[in-house]
C-alpha cells in the first residue's frame, strides 16, 4: 500500500471514497472547499487502487482531522492507520503539536482506530451530527499530543 499526497485530479475519487464509507457523503466541491483552505491536506490510500483517504487542515500549532474515509471493501487491513500515522507525520512536520478530530459515538470502528492510534476522548458535543439522522448523534471530541 502507498499513501500520497492527494492532487486536484483526485477530488472525484476523494468524493467517491467518501461516499462509500459516510451517508451522506461529500461531493469533490465540498473536499475542494475543505482541502484548499489555509493549511489543508488530503492523503490518498492505493493498494494497488485508491482505497481510502484523510483530509485535515494544520494552523497555528494544531490540526484538525475532517474526515477518514475507507471503502468498507477493504476495512480492518491497515488503511485507516496508514493513513492516519500518514497524516501525523505531515501534521508535525507542518509544525502541529496536537491534532483534533470529532468522530460519532456510533462510530465504533473509527473511535477504536483513533484509540489505538494515541487518541484520547477529551470531551462530547451533544446533537453535533444532524444530517442524514433521524435523531442528533454525539460526537465524541478526541486529541493526541504529537510529541509523544
Amino acid at each position: 500500500m502507498i499513501v500520497r499526497p492527494a492532487t486536484e485530479a483526485d477530488l472525484e475519487t476523494l468524493a467517491r471514497l467518501h461516499n462509500l464509507a459516510f451517508t451522506p457523503g461529500w461531493d469533490a466541491e465540498e473536499i475542494a472547499d475543505l482541502g484548499s483552505g489555509p493549511g489543508g491536506f488530503a492523503l490518498i490510500a492505493e493498494d494497488p487502487e485508491p482505497c481510502g483517504m484523510i483530509l485535515w487542515r494544520t494552523t497555528v500549532g494544531e490540526a484538525e482531522i475532517y474526515t477518514i474515509a475507507v471503502d468498507p471493501a477493504v476495512r480492518q487491513r491497515g488503511v485507516g492507520r496508514a493513513l492516519v500515522a500518514a497524516a501525523m507525520t505531515r501534521a508535525r512536520r507542518d509544525g502541529a503539536e496536537k491534532v483534533f478530530l470529532e468522530v460519532s459515538v456510533e462510530n465504533i470502528g473509527a473511535l477504536a482506530l483513533y484509540g489505538s492510534t494515541g487518541f484520547s476522548r477529551v470531551g462530547l458535543r451533544r446533537g453535533y451530527y444532524t444530517t442524514g439522522h433521524e435523531t442528533p448523534i454525539d460526537a465524541v471530541i478526541m486529541r493526541r499530543d504529537l510529541n509523544t
